[in-house]
């Protein structure tokens, strides 16, 4: 089957549109997705530029939602026509996926971040020429075939292009704070960075009863958004030391927990000592930056924590219709952080994206989808 795609030729190429790649054929556990949309992640970013890589030409997207047109012979919980939202492939066989920690399968990375599927077949090919894949998905593509694993069914009455990213940044900054950190009513949490993956842990840190919500960015705008949505602070670190003024927050001591969604080492070292006793950081960018820290000074002396957080440590399937329900309380407003761009339009929505003009672009591929259909 000839499909539409998103096409990376080399490291740091931009995004070419091809309407000549061939997909693989639906197998057994597979599902064939009409795409809708996908929403444009900072881990696409980083591996376009080579800061991570799956080998190229690669086609990427990994916050996809579409709806199911074919399903394998061994499919039995997924039909055509249902609505599904994309998230990563965990076999669900292993040790770790046995005891509910999918993001910790034995094979993650073969899944995933191989550039191939599952069974070690190319998803994607031109001319006969090997396309590597991410998350056994890649959504930046006008149709694509999916294990049953991947998939998420969600209400037809949603809007299929605000979804997407439900199954990365969102579930990601969301489940970081809700499956990993866990805080308690009555704690204090700030986040670093206010993208949609901060924004997400923010949000995630109000729902769980944290009295004191801090959001720490340098652009105003994105401050502001972050009030709308639930902070009950917000500091621009351009402006003042965020640290001085989170103890200042805190009685002195600091905030119970914080989440580093920058990658950069400064940040970091700062969400460490903006840490209270006993608190611990959640470090969860994609970055190639190192960080150097004492392991005495920094942590040990406070029985401070540092700890990184693959996707949120999420199920898939039980963590983003939970977020639904969230986001239908007005609890979860993830959607006040998109803009909608044509997929023909893909580089200026990832240039958008990197420049922080657009907090999470969404590439519309099917122009003619309709909420509600």
């Amino acid at each position: 089957m000839k499909i539409k795609a998103a096409v990376v030729e080399e490291v740091g190429a931009p995004f070419e549109i091809k309407d000549n790649i061939d997909l693989h054929e639906v197998g057994p556990t597979d599902l064939q997705i009409h795409m809708v949309a996908s929403g444009i992640c900072h881990s696409d970013e980083a591996i376009r530029r080579g800061d991570a890589s799956l080998g190229y030409p690669v086609i990427l997207g990994h916050e996809g939602s579409g709806i199911v047109e074919k399903v394998g012979s061994e499919v039995k919980d997924f039909k055509p026509g249902d609505h599904v939202i994309l998230s990563f492939y965990s076999d669900g066989t292993c040790d770790n996926c046995l005891k509910g920690v999918p993001t910790q399968c034995r094979s993650y990375a073969k899944y995933n971040l191989s550039g191939t599927r599952a069974d070690g077949d190319d998803h994607f090919q031109e001319n006969g020429k090997h396309i590597s894949d991410m998350f056994n998905q890649s959504s930046f593509t006008t149709t694509t075939v999916v294990d049953q694993r991947n998939a998420v069914k969600v209400d037809k009455n949603l809007d299929l292009r605000k979804l997407g990213p439900l199954g990365c940044g969102y579930v990601t900054g969301s489940g970081t704070v809700l499956n990993t950190l866990k805080p308690k009513p009555g704690d204090t949490i700030a986040v670093f960075g206010t993208g949609a993956v901060g924004l997400a842990a923010m949000m995630a840190g109000r729902i769980s009863g944290c009295i004191k919500v801090i959001a720490v960015d340098i652009v105003p705008e994105r401050l502001e958004l972050a009030k709308e949505l639930g902070a009950t602070h917000t500091i621009n670190s351009k402006e003042e030391d965020a640290i001085a003024k989170i103890k200042e927050l805190t009685n002195g001591y600091g905030v119970d927990w914080t989440v580093d969604t920058t990658g950069l080492p400064t940040v970091i070292k700062n969400g460490v000592a903006a840490l209270a006793q006993g608190g611990t950081c959640a470090a969860i960018a994609v970055t190639p930056h190192l960080i150097k820290i004492s392991t005495w000074n920094d942590l040990c002396v406070d029985d401070k924590k540092i700890v990184g957080v693959n996707m949120g440590d999420s199920i898939p399937q039980i963590d983003i219709p939970r977020l639904i329900e969230f986001y239908k309380l007005g609890w979860f407003n993830f959607d006040k952080t998109e803009k909608f761009y044509d997929f023909e339009d893909i580089n200026q929505a990832n240039q958008d994206s990197v420049s922080g003009k657009t907090i999470k672009p969404v590439l519309i591929i099917d122009k003619e989808y309709q909420p509600g259909e």
